[in-house]
């Protein structure tokens, strides 16, 4: 793969990341906890982007380790946690953590992922 290729392919997952980041919020836009509790298409969506960001900083973590370590405001490492938790216990995922991380973490994840892949 040339250096340019490299680059391409890293902007690319920055840009799923991004893109997944903006559908969550999306989709829980106008709910409430309570609503979001009840609703398992929206959580499904939801958990399905989740696991899309942390697959991504996965790839990144492990094809630029150099771009990590130039970026550790980004939460590299609990992204990739989060996903290996939800992939690996599905029928244990705590609602709770979801939507404090959809309301809390996922907005300044998108602003931090948009600047670093300008």
């Amino acid at each position: 793969m040339t250096a340019e290729q490299s680059r391409l392919r890293l902007l690319d997952y920055l840009a799923h990341m991004v893109e997944a980041a903006g559908l969550v919020s999306a989709y829980v836009e106008g709910m409430d906890k309570n609503e979001f509790e009840k609703d398992t298409k929206t959580q499904q969506a939801v958990i399905l982007n989740i696991l899309v960001i942390g697959e991504a900083a996965t790839k990144i973590c492990t094809e630029y380790p150099e771009f990590v370590a130039a970026h550790p405001e980004v939460p590299w490492k609990q992204m990739r946690g989060m996903r290996n938790r939800m992939a690996h216990g599905y029928f244990e995922i705590d609602l709770d953590i979801v939507w404090d991380t959809v309301r809390k973490s996922l907005p300044a994840l998108r602003a931090q992922l948009l600047d670093i892949s300008r």
